[in-house]
């Protein structure tokens, strides 16, 4: 298996979601911020079916690049976590990435650029209930 930095392996997990139609994927950078991660990356799906195709395939993705140590979530379709040890991936439906606001827990933490289509970008629209 080919070395890949955690950097490295964060951005190929948000182009595999933005293929996947993923709204608003985010790279946070935490590094030296917290010991169980370097980058935590957090995006949102449509619905349970979408937020499950994202999450299989950032999997398929990066499967040849680092082995997921977990997986919690894909039951049902609300909240998929990805552990790949050194970058954790959160995808969620809908809302529930308001609700858990895991952005706003790390919201002194840096983000990496990342280029998003603007039909991936997060509106009012971008999900069958309003934003709250």
């Amino acid at each position: 298996m080919e070395e890949f930095t955690s950097e490295q392996v964060a951005r190929i997990i948000v182009d595999a979601a933005i293929d996947k139609k993923a709204i608003e994927p985010v790279i946070i950078d935490v590094r030296g911020k917290c010991d169980y991660a370097d980058f935590l990356v957090i995006c949102s799906g449509r619905s349970d079916r979408h937020v499950d195709g994202i999450a299989t395939g950032i999997d398929n993705e990066i499967a040849d690049k680092r082995t997921c140590i977990s997986t919690e979530g894909l039951a049902n379709g609300q909240w998929v976590l990805l552990d790949y040890a050194d970058v954790v991936v959160h995808v969620f439906n809908g809302h529930k990435r308001n609700e858990y606001n895991i952005e706003g827990l790390w919201k002194d933490a840096p983000r990496l650029p990342v280029e998003i289509p603007a039909e991936l970008r997060l509106t009012d629209e971008s999900y069958d209930e309003p934003l709250i």
